[in-house]
């Protein structure tokens, strides 16, 4: 019996041991990317941009119900623009879909509902810097079509600097984001099935001041999926 009960007892500290250690987890997904356009932060559903997010998130574990999650991830931004059908004789489309590396830290909640599943609730902030995008716009004006393509510019901030932008110039877009996040789901033994929501500080448009408003700044849902290691 006390053979038993020793190696029933060891059994159960190395399962809770494992269920609690740090992982790491590969994650990926959809994003619905947004700008928004009023100085209160609100967004038009209909500029909506479908993007992705991939990447790697830490899971350190803290306590029993507490994990700080870090992570590095490819992820795209942006909005579209569209006034009147394609089959219109005037009729434009503009899209902005700029590329970051984004660079979040979160703290999660857990908490458990079965054997081996949780739901878990967190947030943080993130740090993003622009790498890459494009902007596109295609229409027609009198029947007439017309349709282009550019790299997107960067300003070419030093972070150092807090106070000044370089590189700062119409039609440039603000290399740093930086702002808030939240997320939600569930998590299985290896799978984990989530949501988040960022909410950027920062205003797209380079030279402008980013705290005098709402307007103008990053909104993003992601729809994830990942993988624990």
């Amino acid at each position: 019996m006390l053979i038993c009960g020793s190696a029933a007892l060891i059994a159960t500290a190395q399962e809770n041991e494992n269920e609690h250690k740090s992982g790491v987890i590969l994650k990926g997904g959809l994003n619905s990317a947004n700008v928004s356009v009023t100085d209160d932060g609100s967004v038009q559903d209909a500029k909506s941009l479908k993007s992705f997010h991939v990447g790697v998130i830490g899971d350190m574990y803290l306590s029993k119900i507490l994990s700080f999650q870090p992570g590095i991830l490819f992820t795209g931004k942006g909005s579209k623009t569209e006034a009147g059908q394609p089959s219109d004789p005037n009729y434009f489309k503009a899209t902005t879909n700029p590329y970051y590396i984004e660079i979040p830290a979160n703290l999660v909640f857990k908490i458990p509902i079965a054997a081996n599943a949780k739901i878990y609730a967190g947030a943080g902030p993130y740090l993003a810097i622009g790498i890459a995008g494009k902007n596109k716009a295609e229409g027609k004006v009198a029947g007439v079509a017309f349709e282009s393509e550019d790299n997107i510019e960067w300003s070419n901030d030093d972070p150092s600097t807090l106070n000044n932008e370089e590189g700062a110039g119409f039609g440039i877009m603000r290399r740093f984001d930086y702002g808030l996040n939240g997320l939600a789901g569930v998590e299985f033994d290896k799978l984990i099935l989530g949501v988040g929501y960022g909410h950027g500080l920062a205003k797209l448009q380079s030279g402008t001041d980013n705290g005098s408003n709402d307007n103008n700044k990053h909104r993003v849902w992601s729809f994830s999926a990942g993988f624990r290691f």
